[in-house]
């Protein structure tokens, strides 16, 4: 099965490779575009990582730049920038064992804003230049797009776990109660709360009972989201795509579903924004799965049914029988 892998743990770097073409036809094969990734893969990094993926953004033919797949063309030297996404080699022995003592084989790890970007984003997106944020529990994954092509991945250690523990110790309250606020009554903008609003804590099983103001929870919620995107600035400015995006910014997970939060990303990344809903690609009743909560397990499927020769391409997700039943039964693995 695929399985997806987060954590602050998780680093990415550009690297180059570069192979002669060995056909005497200079014709580049299937081996050739393996053996050209495969160097890319002789960077420096410390002995306790491990490379995880290896995402070609272009391939080079005898120094014709921007080339998406190089399979059939003929060339004497062939070149290729890629991604690299490398992680804790402690950290995915530990979780690969985690998931197969529970009687499950992984066939490979995914980093999960690769994965939640699988499922949401259309070719043209990722054309024009796109980020995703993923807002989950623990962390928040960003991936950008630009020409087709992936150009950085990162995780924040920030998520909307967060929120809710930010909640608890301002409500002088337990988690599961800091919880059931956020979700009833939790919003992004303080501004679209009243202020005589307040929420009654014994109703959602407080025990000490006492009521609080909606706009101070609002202010909690708006100071935790205000980090996270100043964290997603942050990532924007190292690849130097700061506003300059067309594509805008594409939010999912389970943390997006917050009112209001589109537009005080907008307002906060200045570019546009939107919620990502999977499942868009595929015919017949998609109610199930569309919701961004469910971005990275669809993601994974959808990763499953890639050609392992194409990996980080917008290869099709068709929308077979089998497909679908695999999508289902991840979705059904977390449905309550």
């Amino acid at each position: 099965m695929f399985v997806n892998l987060s954590g602050p743990h998780i680093s990415s770097r550009s690297s180059k490779g570069v192979v002669a073409v060995s056909r005497a036809d200079q014709e580049i094969s299937k081996e050739d575009k393996q053996r050209v990734l495969s160097t890319t893969e002789a960077i420096s990094i410390p002995a306790n990582r491990k490379i995880v993926h290896v995402i070609p953004k272009e391939f080079i033919i005898d120094g014709e730049e921007g080339i998406k797949d190089p399979l059939g063309m003929h060339g004497v030297r062939l070149e290729v920038n890629a991604l690299v996404v490398d992680c804790s080699v402690s950290i995915i022995s530990n979780f690969t064992k985690a998931v197969e003592v529970s009687g499950l084989d992984v066939e490979e790890l995914v980093v999960s804003p690769l994965a939640s970007s699988r499922a949401v984003l259309s070719k043209r997106q990722k054309e024009l230049g796109v980020l995703v944020l993923d807002i989950g529990g623990g962390t928040s994954g960003i991936s950008i797009f630009e020409d087709g092509s992936i150009v950085h991945t990162s995780i924040l250690p920030v998520g909307s776990a967060h929120i809710t523990n930010d909640i608890a110790i301002g409500l002088r309250t337990e988690i599961d109660i800091a919880e059931k606020v956020k979700l009833e009554y939790g919003t992004a903008d303080p501004g679209s709360v009243n202020k005589r609003d307040m929420i009654d804590l014994a109703e959602l099983g407080f025990e000490d009972g006492g009521s609080v103001s909606r706009m101070h929870v609002a202010e909690i919620i708006q100071a935790r989201l205000d980090e996270i995107f100043e964290l997603t600035e942050k990532e924007l400015k190292k690849v130097s795509k700061q506003g300059l995006l067309p594509g805008g910014v594409v939010l999912v997970g389970g943390g997006v579903k917050m009112p209001h939060i589109v537009e005080v990303a907008r307002e906060k990344l200045k570019l546009p924004v939107q919620i990502g809903v999977p499942g868009q690609d595929f015919d017949g009743i998609v109610d199930r799965i569309s919701d961004p909560e469910y971005a990275v397990l669809v993601g994974l499927a959808l990763w499953g049914s890639d050609d392992p020769g194409i990996t980080g391409s917008n290869a099709s997700s068709g929308s077979g029988k089998s497909l679908w039943a695999k999508i289902m039964r991840s979705v059904r693995l977390f449905m309550p």
